[in-house]
């Protein structure tokens, strides 16, 4: 049984206009159609693999499902997460967007996009090092790649849990986020927040929270 629903009326206490990404990553689909039927519509998942061995196709699902790739992808699974996914949260470097280019171009496809930013600095993350890069990216995606709609920014809190360290992180996200505006299509998302600092990440300006174990239970690793 899932906690969506609680999940979901605590984050619009926090936030009303707040998103919400029911992160469904290593839990089977009766789970993911639990959470759906309690109104989950968007999943995260960490892994290309999973949403290919899990998910039906695109248009199979049921309606207005969603699936984001929140996980650092690898560019040569980018032509199926370009296929599958409605969005890909973890654009990380300008190799990857020039392959999520070519392969969204290739199927005609317009697919949105994150840019992630490692806001704490450690070597065990991924994303753009500094703001200075990321903003250097996302104007390139305005003036190079018209198969790339870019959305906003995606960080991922300092490893454990240390108030002190979160605010200055996702501080720094929210300032990035803010020079992103030029370039951002439509309505800007600023993704940052898990189960264990979403709270704190909406207090903190997020418009979009990715909570799994909170929501589904913790997961099991051993069948990865």
């Amino acid at each position: 049984m899932t906690e969506y629903k609680a999940i979901r009326d605590e984050v619009r206490a926090e936030g009303a206009d707040v998103a919400l990404v029911a992160v469904s990553k290593t839990h089977p689909y009766e789970l993911v159609m639990e959470a759906y039927n309690d109104g989950a519509r968007v999943f995260g998942e960490n892994r290309v693999q999973e949403v290919v061995s899990k998910f039906p196709l695109p248009g199979d699902r049921p309606e207005g499902m969603k699936v984001y790739l929140i996980g650092q992808l690898q560019r040569n699974k980018a032509k199926k997460a370009v296929e599958l996914c409605d969005r890909i949260e973890s654009v990380d470097s300008l190799p990857l967007i020039d392959k999520i280019e070519r392969e969204a171009s290739l199927i005609g496809k317009r697919i949105e996009v994150l840019l992630e930013l490692n806001s704490s600095g450690e070597e065990s993350k991924s994303g753009f090092l500094s703001p200075e890069e990321l903003l250097s990216a996302a104007a390139y995606i305005k003036e190079s790649c018209p198969s790339l709609v870019l959305k906003g920014l995606m960080t991922v809190g300092p490893l454990g849990y240390d108030a002190e360290k979160n605010a200055k992180a996702f501080t720094l996200a929210r300032e990035t986020f803010s020079s992103m505006s030029p370039f951002i299509e439509g309505d800007g998302v600023l993704s940052m927040g898990m189960s264990a600092d979403w709270k704190e990440a909406i207090a903190l300006g997020s418009t979009e929270v990715r909570i799994g174990s909170a929501i589904f239970g913790q997961r099991d690793y051993t069948k990865h």
